[in-house]
């Protein structure tokens, strides 16, 4: 949703969320209880209620938020929104947790889907739960990502606000000049790792792919789907131990392949901008990335094609990583405004609006089903690849362990990458560190 180059849950600018946040959250809930709502309680005299919103949007999505909160005014007299907190998506988690210590907390908040199940512990979270079953908001023609990404233990702690899947962009310009065929729904990752060599040029400076090296969500999120493709999880069923020991071994040879073949460009930086420059410049064939890029991509004149990720098995899985709007408890007044705030702008005639605008994905069939959605996918080639992965694309978990889980992941990765360690034993030292953090009791 912002300019910044990112995922679902927006692994690109995201920080690993630390166990000793989750701690201060659930803290924080209770020494925050009563004061913000004391403090000011946001109703005027004539009744109109006034919500503070922490979008945490730049540049073009900054826009399309605020012309979407003018529009809220035309037909919610009643409420009016301050977008004026000003906190960025990539500090959120520590605005919010030192804002709920404080006991001045926004009522609504722009909150990471993989950090909601720690917001979600403070008991200044509000349960939507009662609220959506009224059919107050379209949750059943959510995409099941979306509506598992916002549920914890069987209750709905947030509204989705962002979904974004996975999908391989290729340079056709690259393929053609090397004479090899663009690759097709079902490819294989052998057919990946092969075709990424043989692109591969070291006297042109041209890689077959590029991967993040960095260890962070960003390095870990595109393991998932492999490691979905074989048949892992990433908690396995008892709850105590990871759910992909033997397929994240498979899935790391993988990447030791791309290594062996020195096919793989590694980015160094936080935020997979200095591999996709190399793709904008012509000297990557392949990157897997979502619909957010694809600006960029036009931009710079790529003649570029979109193709599901490659699999296993032949049956397609892609990820995606929704990011939520997480309402907040300052008094029954002002949580009943956030969350009709937060379901206006959810609905399929604001959500088109922001999906087109800001560049992210229709949260639901009805507004994939929307004339401006349509007419936004004929005019933008490959937009359908992602589109089409929406149905069927799965998350991450909603659990306070997944951020352990995930750095550990990232550390086993990125040791691959770098020649540092075989997929065994990275797989192996990344067990023994998650497998800790999920006996820990939460």
């Amino acid at each position: 949703m912002t300019a910044t180059p990112r995922w679902p849950g927006s692994p690109t600018r995201r920080t690993v969320l630390r166990t000793g946040s989750a701690a201060a959250l659930a803290v924080a809930g209770g020494a925050a209880a009563g004061c913000a709502a004391g403090a000011a309680d946001g109703v005027a005299a004539d009744g109109t209620v006034t919500i503070q919103v922490w979008h945490g949007q730049t540049d073009s999505a900054l826009k399309v938020i605020k012309n979407l909160v003018a529009e809220f005014h035309r037909t919610h007299s009643d409420i009016r929104v301050d977008l004026g907190g000003g906190v960025l998506a990539d500090t959120m988690l520590q605005k919010v947790t030192a804002a709920l210590a404080s006991g001045a907390y926004p009522d609504v908040a722009f909150i990471f889907g993989s950090d909601l199940a720690s917001v979600a512990r403070s008991p200044q979270a509000v349960d939507l739960t009662s609220y959506v079953r009224d059919r107050t908001t379209p949750w059943a023609a959510y995409w099941p990502s979306a509506r598992q990404a916002v549920t914890i233990n069987g209750k709905v702690r947030a509204l989705p606000a962002v979904v974004d899947c996975l999908a391989m962009v290729c340079n056709k310009t690259l393929f053609a000049e090397a004479g090899i065929d663009l690759p097709e729904p079902g490819w294989s990752w052998d057919d990946f790792t092969d075709v990424a060599r043989r692109l591969t040029d070291a006297g042109k400076g041209r890689f077959g792919t590029g991967w993040p090296g960095t260890g962070d969500e960003d390095t870990v999120w595109r393991l998932w789907p492999m490691i979905w493709g074989l048949g892992g999880e990433v908690i396995a069923e008892d709850g105590k131990h990871i759910g992909f020991a033997e397929e994240g071994v498979r899935a790391l040879e993988v990447v030791q392949g791309l290594v062996r073949d020195k096919s793989v460009y590694i980015d160094p930086k936080p935020g997979s901008e200095q591999m996709y420059k190399v793709f904008l410049a012509g000297r990557m064939a392949m990157v897997p990335t979502g619909p957010w890029q694809l600006p960029d991509i036009t931009q710079a004149k790529v003649d570029y094609h979109v193709v599901p990720l490659p699999t296993f098995d032949g049956k397609p899985v892609t990820i995606s990583g929704p990011d939520t709007w997480t309402v907040f408890d300052n008094g029954e007044a002002r949580a009943r405004a956030a969350r009709t705030f937060v379901s206006w702008l959810t609905d399929p005639a604001q959500d088109s609006r922001w999906d087109v605008e800001a560049g992210s994905l229709p949260l639901s069939r009805g507004s994939e089903d929307s004339p401006a959605w349509r007419e936004h996918t004929d005019r933008t080639p490959g937009l359908a690849v992602w589109t089409d992965a929406l149905p069927s694309a799965r998350v991450r978990p909603v659990h306070p362990a997944y951020p352990s889980i995930s750095q550990a992941l990232g550390e086993a990765t990125v040791s691959v990458l770098l020649g540092r360690s075989s997929p065994q034993a990275a797989i192996r030292a990344c067990a023994d560190d998650a497998n800790a953090t999920l006996l820990i009791p939460r």
